[in-house]
């Protein structure tokens, strides 16, 4: 059922497109001269017809284009495809500037959408065209300058109030997340770095050799370290939730004393910095730490625990003390829910005989599971990129002969493609990994989104 209404919906996207390119050529076999000049020079036929506002400001937007185009844009298309070719390099005491393939990317790409923004505008003038005829044709007056120009603070305020933030979120957003990806189909680290040493296309190479097993592929180190980013964002959540949840039960149980001195106690992990703490608690578990001073000083080990030099027991030792960071935060969350959990639900229960365990799996949990879904599902997407906990506490170490380009064995996807951009400025294979982060949590996300019980039942525990 759910394929056939996906099909259907794609199908109505398509027939749309279909329709709205009809009508490009509906409008110019049935317009007059003056919408089949605005073809050519958008808002003539706005201006022919009285509407001057609107008319300037579609002329202006395609004088602005082509402006564009001549003295910045085309000259970055034009070398779109190579990326560049000429190099700068000095000839005697002179420096001779050739392409710069960074910016021929980043501008090209920019020039490319504004192009396709420049279609949609073109598109937007034919249809206002023929909107105006067919309102002229069953005798309606067109709207004056001014009630236009009032529209835009009236019934078109929302497009009005929301043309600088989409626009701040096409240049700041959209834009580095495309040119992310055109990265990663190239040769750009540090042995191709502009303008001195141009980088161009590589096709698919870069994931290629991501995913090879061979010698000379990094398989092997990325099946490695997306197992343990898995396992990391699956224990860092659950275990969270379920201690934190826990712990909430505990504090909110009848006939416990000094609940706002524990809750108070659990918060303030909470309000100390995670840089402060998580870098206080490397320390603590470091091999001349006070943690190993302290055990040897008591006479329990001979020598240090190595927590951050072992592999699996430094991620132990990670999940430990993710444990110490996130319960409280979950606990604070847990309260709030549980106090509007309907009391009658328990008087009922325990009328009917039922134990504390078993209103705790039939009720507690249950309602608890229904109304945080969405939640553990937006937290195990944090954990799969959590940069602070990892990287503060081990920066990923330690090393492994089993693992290529400098991962370590508690390195996550996001912190081993900081490595990457960081230090290795191997950006290419950098954006790579950036985008199998995109699709291992897109994949997650959809097939786990549509199976909550709040998604598929949201009237469940109403």
């Amino acid at each position: 059922m759910e394929a056939a209404v996906k099909k259907k919906k794609s199908s109505g996207g398509l027939k749309k497109f279909g329709e709205g390119f009809k009508s490009i050529g509906t409008i110019f076999v049935n317009g007059d001269w003056k919408t089949k000049v605005s073809y050519v020079i958008m808002g003539f036929g706005q201006m022919a017809r009285g509407q001057i506002l609107k008319g300037i400001l579609f002329l202006l937007m395609e004088i602005l284009f082509i402006a564009y185009m001549i003295f910045f844009g085309g000259n970055y298309l034009s070398k779109f495809g190579t990326l560049g070719t000429v190099e700068t390099h000095k000839e005697g005491r002179r420096t001779i500037y050739g392409d710069n393939s960074f910016l021929i990317l980043l501008f090209g790409i920019l020039t490319i959408l504004v192009i396709l923004g420049f279609i949609l505008v073109w598109y937007w003038n034919i249809r206002e065209n023929g909107k105006e005829e067919a309102m002229l044709a069953e005798g309606k007056k067109l709207p004056t300058n001014k009630k236009v120009f009032m529209s835009l603070f009236d019934e078109h305020f929302d497009k009005t109030l929301l043309a600088l933030p989409v626009a701040g979120i096409f240049i700041f957003t959209v834009v580095p997340i495309i040119f992310m990806i055109c990265i990663a189909f190239t040769n750009y680290d540090a042995k191709h770095q502009a303008p001195t040493n141009l980088f161009t296309w590589v096709g698919f190479e870069n994931f290629k050799s991501l995913l090879s097993f061979g010698t000379q592929g990094m398989g092997s180190t990325f099946a490695q370290v997306l197992i343990w980013t898995l396992v990391w964002a699956f224990c860092a959540t659950f275990i969270d939730y379920f201690l934190g949840l826990g712990v909430a039960i505990l504090i909110n149980k009848k006939g416990v004393r000094f609940k706002k001195l524990w809750r108070t106690i659990l918060v303030i992990t909470i309000a100390v910095p995670q840089f402060v703490s998580l870098l206080y608690v490397m320390k603590l578990f470091a091999n001349d730490g006070l943690i190993n001073g302290w055990l040897m000083k008591a006479g329990i080990i001979s020598s240090p625990i190595q927590f951050w030099v072992n592999p699996m027991l430094a991620r132990i030792t990670i999940i430990v003390v993710n444990i110490w960071v996130g319960i409280p935060y979950m606990m604070l969350i847990s309260t709030g829910l549980l106090m509007n959990i309907p009391e009658d639900l328990y008087e009922s229960a325990r009328i009917d005989g039922a134990t504390s365990g078993q209103m705790f799996r039939h009720i507690t949990l249950p309602y608890m599971l229904f109304v945080t879904g969405p939640f553990l599902l937006t937290q195990f997407t944090n954990n799969l990129n959590n940069f602070n906990v990892i990287y503060l506490l081990t920066q990923g170490k330690p090393q492994s002969m089993n693992l290529a380009n400098k991962a370590g064995s508690t390195d996550l996807l996001v912190t081993w493609l900081y490595k990457m951009t960081v230090n290795d400025t191997n950006y290419k294979m950098a954006a790579v990994i950036g985008i199998m982060v995109f699709i291992v949590t897109a994949v997650i996300t959809m097939l786990v989104y549509n199976r909550l019980p709040s998604v598929r039942d949201e009237e469940g525990f109403q």
